[in-house]
């Protein structure tokens, strides 16, 4: 399990998420973490699930990909719920963005 220090307290936090892929999701994730057509939050999903995978902590993950931790303890756990739906964007609250022609 992956245990990363808490605020500097000297606690350490266990993520209950890990992750383990079968082949098929191995290489789904694979193909979308290198796709240059897949919009970008696909991607980096993708790539916090295959770092995940390989036993990365949550903090290691989000430095490496330039986001929060906690955004990526969202994406494990979604992942970990869902499986590969968990890449795919949710519908969000509030009036959809709209743009003139």
């Amino acid at each position: 399990m992956e245990e990363t220090l808490v605020g500097g307290t000297g606690v350490r936090w266990t993520t209950p998420y890990r992750i383990e892929l079968s082949d098929d999701e191995q290489s789904v994730l694979a193909e979308r973490a290198r796709s240059s057509n897949a919009p970008y939050r696909q991607v980096i999903r993708a790539r916090i699930v295959l770092y995940a995978a390989e036993g990365m902590e949550s903090a290691t993950i989000a430095a490496r990909l330039d986001c929060t931790r906690s955004f990526v303890s969202r994406v494990r756990k979604r992942f970990f719920e869902e499986r590969l739906n968990a890449l795919e964007e949710r519908a969000r609250p509030g009036r959809p963005a709209r743009f003139s022609p």
